[in-house]
């Protein structure tokens, strides 16, 4: 029987029925921090402390994972509900986890010149392909009309809940509320500077919080790692160091989703290989000319699926040559027997 407080930290009972009968003495906890070697994580017992095995390497485990123990050692992951990945950053072939067992993604922006569309849809993609509710906050709506940046956001998703708060206000724990229950989890991202510690303070969280620049009114970048962090509201928030730049990997889905208006116009094209620039009967320029379809969506549409394809390719390939190099490696060297 799970105890009380693993069921309030987000255990399931798919999770449960991961568990083999091999397994059933092993007690679970879930992660709420990574470092080199080692996990700190929240048991039935409370918080501890996990060595990691040389054949499951932090790299392979993301804040919120659930985990098997072994004395004092991961024995193993649980199967994840939800998981949130991006390549690498920089010029890697590798994925690089973000959060997992994850039910809401707070987009965090800002209403000034953090603001960017194209960045927002990134987010959404991301959190349409792992099945995560996404929730849009607009941050230092105490120092700009937040109107028109709550309708542009609004705009890019069907359905999509937006909204704007002064991260410092005592409503933002009210606002936020629906997301943040008992056995919830939420995770924060978006730019740095933009409110995300200060957001998760109000929650009931802990963070180091730093000034706002009078230059560009942007706060200075204060949160360095994942966490997992309680809430006052019973629920957890992974907090998480100020994304620069975010690509995107195995989301075809995501894409789709989000674009799912382009997609069905698409079909409706008088050329199947409609590439909707000047082409006869192209419904979605028709569309466009209509002013029922924002134009800058078209590029941004064509720019992710084209990153995605190449992403995934990338990786896919990365992944080949390292498993050929594992089996080069593990492989018995064979010799002639002597006379």
């Amino acid at each position: 029987m799970i105890p009380q407080n693993l069921t309030d930290l987000g255990w399931t009972a798919s999770l449960q029925d991961d568990i083999t009968e091999a397994e059933a003495t092993l007690p679970p906890a879930r992660l709420t921090a990574l470092h080199r070697g080692r996990v700190e994580a929240i048991a039935a017992s409370g918080p501890i402390e996990l060595l990691c095995p040389p054949n499951l390497p932090v790299t392979v485990m993301a804040v919120g994972d659930w985990v098997l123990c072994d004395g004092p050692r991961v024995a193993r992951v649980l199967a994840r509900t939800t998981l949130l990945q991006r390549r690498a950053a920089g010029t890697g072939t590798e994925a690089q986890l973000i959060a997992a067992n994850v039910d809401t993604m707070f987009i965090t922006t800002s209403c000034n010149g953090d603001f960017n569309a194209a960045r927002i849809e990134r987010y959404l993609v991301l959190a349409h392909s792992a099945g995560i509710t996404p929730v849009v906050l607009l941050t230092k709506a105490d120092l700009a009309d937040p109107a028109p940046f709550v309708a542009a956001a609004a705009a890019l998703s069907a359905g999509l809940s937006v909204l704007a708060l002064n991260a410092k206000s005592a409503e933002v724990a009210t606002a936020l509320a629906p997301w943040v229950q008992k056995g919830q989890t939420a995770v924060l991202l978006g730019s740095s500077g933009v409110g995300k510690s200060t957001i998760a303070n109000s929650l009931g969280a802990n963070q180091a919080t730093g000034d706002i620049r009078e230059v560009d009114a942007k706060g200075r970048h204060t949160t360095t790692a994942r966490n997992l962090l309680p809430l006052t509201a019973g629920g957890w928030l992974i907090d998480t160091p100020g994304v620069r730049e975010l690509q995107l990997t195995d989301v075809a889905d995501g894409i789709d989703i989000l674009f799912s208006d382009l997609i069905d116009l698409s079909a409706q094209c008088r050329f199947r290989d409609c590439q909707h620039d000047h082409e006869p009967g192209c419904a979605v320029q028709a569309a466009i000319a209509a002013g029922s379809i924002d134009a800058a969506r078209l590029p941004r549409w064509r720019k992710l699926v084209t990153e995605e394809k190449t992403n995934t390719a990338a990786m896919a390939t990365s992944r080949v040559r390292a498993a050929g190099k594992h089996t080069k490696k593990s492989a018995t060297k064979w010799r002639a027997p002597k006379k």
